[in-house]
């Protein structure tokens, strides 16, 4: 399966303006966030990306995209109706190719030195030749921030799982009655990395529930991939690394002591963290 394209939805009123924060890399250059998303998208083999962004907003992001405009569509969602809407806009632009979606709030940190978070998730797609999502195993405490999903293990693989159920943002009683995966810590769940491999039918699957819908910001990227049960193969995956929700509560600057901690840099970084706490005791 060829995935030529992604898509990265930055339309919230929560995470538009997250992407053009400056955040100093691993290697200790000062680059936008977005400039570190369309690395990631790079990395896995990407050749364009489409920017779902608020009416007026690509300005800012063709500035904040650096050397990287050339590869870039930018696409208004024209008003705040909700995720599935977002991807939904991207339509014309993905057309009849699978992509690779990615939210525009997380940076990832991948454990394996070669291949990056974006790369592990496209190859594994391009050769099960089907929708696939990216999760991470998370405390039942932030259930309320991420979609998650159930099933079981795939073919006896280790961190690949058919998915029998999704659910956006649930609560713990509902996580423990529909979304139990053997072999996962208690109280922990399969939740979404923010980053997704998905084929033109799920895109036709949000577009048929929104014309159903009588408040489209109902219509989630959940609701779409848990109505593909029966219909196609669905997966998920454990990556070798780590992603980071910049719309947490000190969100930018965990992402940012973890890329500092990845660094060349390293040992200096936890010198001067033991300083600021010997400092502050």
């Amino acid at each position: 399966m060829n995935i030529p394209k992604a898509l990265i939805t930055a339309a919230g009123r929560n995470q538009r303006h997250l992407p053009l924060q400056t955040i100093v890399d691993r290697d200790g250059y000062p680059r936008s966030v977005l400039v570190q998303l369309i690395e990631e998208a790079v990395s896995a083999g990407i050749e364009s990306i489409g920017i779902v962004v608020s009416p007026g907003d690509a300005d800012l992001y063709h500035r904040a995209a650096g050397s990287h405009t050339g590869r870039l569509t930018f696409i208004e969602q024209q008003e705040a109706r909700g995720y599935g809407d977002a991807i939904h806009c991207g339509r014309d632009f993905v057309g009849s190719d699978a992509f690779l979606l990615m939210v525009s709030d997380h940076l990832y940190i991948s454990r394996d030195p070669a291949r990056s978070c974006a790369r592990q998730l496209v190859e594994l797609a391009s050769a099960e030749k089907c929708a696939l999502s990216a999760v991470q195993s998370t405390h039942e405490s932030v259930l309320s921030s991420f979609g998650a999903v159930g099933g079981r293990l795939f073919d006896g693989r280790s961190g690949i799982y058919e998915v029998e159920r999704v659910i956006e943002k649930p609560t713990p009683t509902q996580a423990e009655q529909e979304l139990i995966v053997p072999g996962l810590r208690v109280a922990h769940y399969l939740c979404f990395f923010g980053m997704h491999v998905l084929t033109p039918s799920v895109v036709t699957t949000i577009g048929t529930m929104l014309d159903a819908a009588s408040d489209p910001r109902s219509i989630s990227l959940a609701s779409a991939l848990d109505a593909l049960d029966g219909k196609e193969r669905y997966l998920a995956a454990e990556l070798a690394g780590r992603r980071f929700d910049l719309d947490a509560r000190y969100g930018l600057l965990m992402a940012q002591l973890a890329l500092a901690l990845d660094g060349p840099q390293r040992a200096e970084v936890l010198s001067n963290i033991v300083s600021l706490l010997a400092d502050n005791r």
